[in-house]
């Protein structure tokens, strides 16, 4: 009785707090600017947590860790790596100060106002929002699913009351105070994550007699359908590099093309928040999603524990878990609610902001005023979570699929879509409106029919995952394609565009050196 007690006690506590949260950050959540993007005067911290948190979900600890690392053992944690310096530490360098300087310059709050503005074409909005709205409810679905396995691990509550008790609170504060408050709350969550990450880590190695006795243990472990080669599942790079390199494209470019990450970059407060925010977000990563695909990589010591044949890939890491004492028990349900709430809140947001500032303004309804943009936008932030819960129950009792292959559809299909047209366009002149065309329709279409006619796909892209990172990287030869072979906007136009990168600022030494007079 004294476990339960201790377990809802700091559910109690994490709930509050985040509810606390959201309805500090009323004030500023009064206009759309303030509620979609915080006002454009996010710090470097609170954002670096935002893209951290918004990027790793239950999805990455319970469905990706168990599953990969199942699959390729310690060598998993390239992914991890992959995710630090592709998908955080490069994303920023890359796109964070362009993203930041043009979007302010064009106006646009999301990434469809984007595109309209950048190509100008409302039809290319529409199309954007009606892609971010559809895909993003396999992924919101998938967050849900992460949980149910951990819940029943950790408590006998019926699984149904967790989600919906997990929506609403979400909905409660995202609703309350908009992007500063998924931001705020994105920054406690993160710490929560870390911290959860590195002592879970701890004890479970310490269940195996320490890391080189589980590494050893884990050399030990042959399985004659994956490899005959001995200790391959504690080697360097596993027993299949080319399916974990489909993984850690998948998992680390796509966020360069996901809307609700990108959209982190619009609302950074400044030049030296940028830089910092990029380390910042690049260690958060490397702990974190490091730490996860690791740990993962150990899943094979506890075959006793689970039947993956029967159960699933996503019973592993929860099999892993459930010896632990019942303090860490309830620091990874901590941990695992943080990382979904957190990427619930940041998807909400971006689906509510998208269809209201994108869809219905301008084309539902003309004229359109600030208070009830925002009513508008609350409104389908309990609409969207809605959908997603009874999407998720469905799913769960009639166990459709599993969580990996739920997030590779989602991302393939956004990050396929966006990456390749985005980044172009942020870049060069020469991208077209057709390119953009071209690259939405041929991702949204390809990864459709994967879920529809998989079976008719050739055998490496039959994976959601390899399916996903073969549309970002053929986006990426698409786009130059096609615009190479289309016309481009007029000259004044694109010159008035890329304006904002030669406006002039005036910066301290310590920002730039600058040239000394002679």
């Amino acid at each position: 009785m004294s476990d339960m007690v201790i377990k809802l006690a700091m559910l109690v506590v994490f709930f509050g707090v985040m509810i606390m949260v959201g309805l500090y950050c009323r004030r500023h959540a009064t206009d759309v600017n303030g509620f979609v993007l915080g006002g454009r005067s996010v710090g470097p911290w609170l954002t670096a947590f935002a893209y951290g948190t918004s990027y790793f979900s239950a999805v990455v600890f319970v469905g990706y860790a168990g599953q990969f690392g199942w699959k390729y053992g310690i060598a998993a944690t390239w992914a991890g790596i992959a995710n630090a310096l592709l998908g955080s530490l490069l994303a920023w360098a890359v796109l964070g100060r362009r993203t930041r300087v043009m979007t302010q310059h064009l106006d646009s709050a999301t990434m469809p106002q984007f595109f309209e503005s950048r190509f100008d074409s409302k039809n290319l909005k529409l199309a954007a929002s009606a892609i971010i709205f559809i895909f993003l409810i396999p992924y919101t679905a998938s967050l849900y699913n992460g949980l149910s396995r951990l819940f029943g691990m950790a408590f006998n509550i019926d699984y149904s009351v967790c989600v919906i008790v997990m929506a609403v609170l979400t909905g409660i504060y995202v609703i309350a105070g908009g992007y500063m408050a998924t931001a705020i709350n994105d920054f406690i969550q993160g710490i929560i994550m870390i911290g959860g990450i590195i002592a879970v880590i701890a004890a479970v190695l310490k269940s195996q007699g320490g890391f080189m006795a589980a590494l050893d243990g884990l050399g030990r472990i042959t399985d004659p359908a994956v490899s005959d080669t001995p200790g391959i599942f504690a080697s360097f790079f596993g027993p299949d590099p080319i399916n974990l390199l489909g993984v850690m494209i998948l998992t680390s470019l796509g966020t360069w093309g996901l809307p609700q990450m990108v959209q982190k970059f619009y609302a950074i407060k400044s030049e030296k928040a940028i830089n910092k925010g990029m380390i910042i977000s690049t260690f958060f990563a490397a702990i974190v999603a490091g730490g996860c695909y690791f740990l993962g990589g150990f899943g094979r010591l506890f075959s006793d524990k689970v039947d993956v044949a029967a159960e699933g890939y996503d019973a592993i890491i929860p099999a892993m878990l459930s010896g632990l004492p019942t303090i860490l028990i309830a620091i990874v349900v901590i941990l695992v609610l943080s990382a979904s709430m957190s990427t619930l809140s940041s998807l909400v947001l971006t689906s509510s902001s998208t269809l209201t500032l994108d869809f219905i303004k301008g084309t539902v309804k003309k004229d359109m005023s600030e208070k009830q943009q925002l009513f508008i936008m609350r409104a389908l932030i309990v609409v969207f979570i809605a959908i997603s819960v009874v999407i998720a129950l469905i799913q769960y009792k009639s166990s459709v699929s599993f969580i990996a292959q739920l997030m590779g559809v989602s991302w393939g299909a956004l990050a396929g879509a966006f990456l390749a047209p985005f980044l172009y366009g942020l870049y060069w002149k020469g991208t077209t409106k057709a390119a953009c065309c071209a690259s939405f329709l041929f991702s949204s279409v390809v990864m459709i029919l994967n879920v529809l006619v998989r079976p008719m796909f050739p055998t490496i892209l039959q994976s959601p995952i390899n399916a996903g990172a073969f549309c970002m990287l053929a986006g990426m030869i698409i786009v130059p394609v096609v615009s190479v072979l289309t016309k481009a906007p007029s000259r004044e136009r694109l010159d008035d565009i890329f304006s904002c990168y030669n406006k002039k600022v005036i910066v301290t030494a310590k920002d730039s050196i600058g040239e000394e007079a002679e």
